[in-house]
């Protein structure tokens, strides 16, 4: 019997002037464990008429991980960082209370022809937590805990799992590990991890009690244990999850919240102009949108 629920197929959407495909939130599927939102960008070429430009938005109630394949992005945000993020790095902002942040191509590639590929994920905060201080942290490719097994490599980029533990700060019981398979292997996780779980697979496929799965879907399991199941030779896939919130959290636009309170205000505080400004951006911004469809 097969331990997977449901699939989630990538649905376009648009950030602005670029296209991502969308994972989280489905809607027979609001979060798996405290993770709310994953995109997936590209991989999209860029001329060197064409940069990403996400101007400068805000965030409550959560923290963003952003973790590339290809590529680069400049992160700003409004404690002061201004920092670069490369393949195999991790940037991860909490947002708590409130920050604002933009994200654009670096100076240095703007003039020319480049490709931009990765995930951008928001992990909910605990409720007692959602209106903690802002803060920022990079973690270099080489601080993240990774380890071979055979001909399969593991990375694991944020939380806890396999007796293991990335220095990424988060605040409540996950896991975000990525798989590279270079030979057709079979992975048996038993009970390595917790709460909630799910699939992502990046390129290649699983097979798993007789079905296959392929790229841009998102397996979610029916527990947290997957039981067993095959990667084809050149898979990579991303195993992530945890424990989920007694509380129910909703998302409008780029707040996330177990308080509806705390949305509103948000909300007239960015319409208003009354959140931090990014130095130097000041008057570059993401109006509040009269539809959101987050």
């Amino acid at each position: 019997m097969s331990n997977i629920q449901l699939i989630i197929e990538e649905r376009a959407a648009n950030i602005g002037n670029f296209m991502v495909g969308r994972l989280l939130p489905f809607r027979q599927k609001r979060m798996i464990g405290p993770f709310s939102f994953i995109d997936h960008m590209g991989p999209t070429k860029l001329s060197e008429r064409e940069n990403l430009d996400v101007l400068s938005h805000p965030h409550i109630g959560l923290s963003t991980l952003t973790y590339l394949f290809e590529g680069s992005i400049m992160h700003r945000d409004t404690l002061g960082s201004a920092l670069e993020i490369k393949p195999g790095e991790v940037n991860w902002m909490t947002a708590g209370k409130g920050i604002v942040h933009s994200e654009k191509t670096p100076e240095h590639l703007r003039h020319s022809d480049k490709v931009l590929h990765g995930l951008q994920i928001w992990v909910a905060l605990p409720k007692e937590l959602e209106q903690m201080e802002p803060s920022f942290v990079h973690i270099g490719k080489e601080e993240l805990p990774t380890w071979n097994e055979g001909e399969t490599q593991f990375t694991l980029i944020a939380g806890k799992a396999f007796g293991r533990e990335s220095d990424v700060p988060v605040y409540s019981p996950l896991y975000m590990i990525e798989v590279k398979s270079k030979e057709k292997t079979e992975l048996s996780l038993g009970d390595q991890l917790f709460g909630e779980s799910g699939i992502y697979i990046l390129e290649g496929g699983i097979e798993e009690e007789g079905n296959t799965f392929g790229p841009k879907q998102l397996l979610v399991a029916q527990d947290h244990s997957l039981c067993t199941f095959t990667m084809e030779a050149n898979s990579t896939i991303y195993i992530f999850g945890g424990d989920p919130f007694p509380e129910e959290r909703f998302i409008n636009w780029n707040f996330v919240s177990s308080d509806k309170s705390l949305i509103d205000k948000a909300k007239d505080d960015w319409i208003n102009r009354r959140f931090d400004k990014i130095q130097g951006e000041e008057n570059e911004y993401v109006p509040y949108p009269s539809l959101s469809n987050r």
